[in-house]
């Protein structure tokens, strides 16, 4: 087990997915990315997504430039929808996945409304 890949320890769940970072036998490449995951499967597959601007001087103004990317999600991080990830590249995992997350950048509010709803919901009932 890798303690630290890219200066990013290790997640405190353990996993035995062979292509997981830390836990497996992948290695890394310093090729990294960062986006928002807007697709989940459950073969551990990801889809995140990140915006660019490009100047177009014809016109004067940038447009926004749309960039996806197939990657492993490990079971140690299961990254949801709506988190913002960063990723690594590694070599091929299948026919259209080449990198892998990493380390997740932030809860969402989302999932933490989410928390906060089931917090409530518990204390209502100790309340009865």
């Amino acid at each position: 087990m890798k303690t630290e890949i890219l200066g990013i320890k290790a997640p405190h769940k353990e996993c035995t997915d062979k292509k997981c970072p830390f836990h497996g036998e992948i290695t890394v490449k310093k090729e990294l990315f960062s986006g928002k995951i807007i697709k989940k499967d459950i073969n551990h597959s990801a889809t995140i997504e990140w915006f660019r601007p490009n100047y177009i001087p014809k016109y004067e103004r940038y447009e926004l430039k749309r960039s996806r990317l197939r990657v492993h999600n490990p079971a140690c991080l299961n990254a949801e929808i709506g988190q913002e990830v960063l990723v690594a590249k590694t070599r091929p995992l299948s026919k259209t996945k080449t990198h892998v997350i990493i380390q997740i950048k932030e809860k969402t509010a989302h999932h933490e409304a989410k928390k906060d709803h089931k917090e409530e919901k518990t204390e209502s009932k100790k309340k009865k």
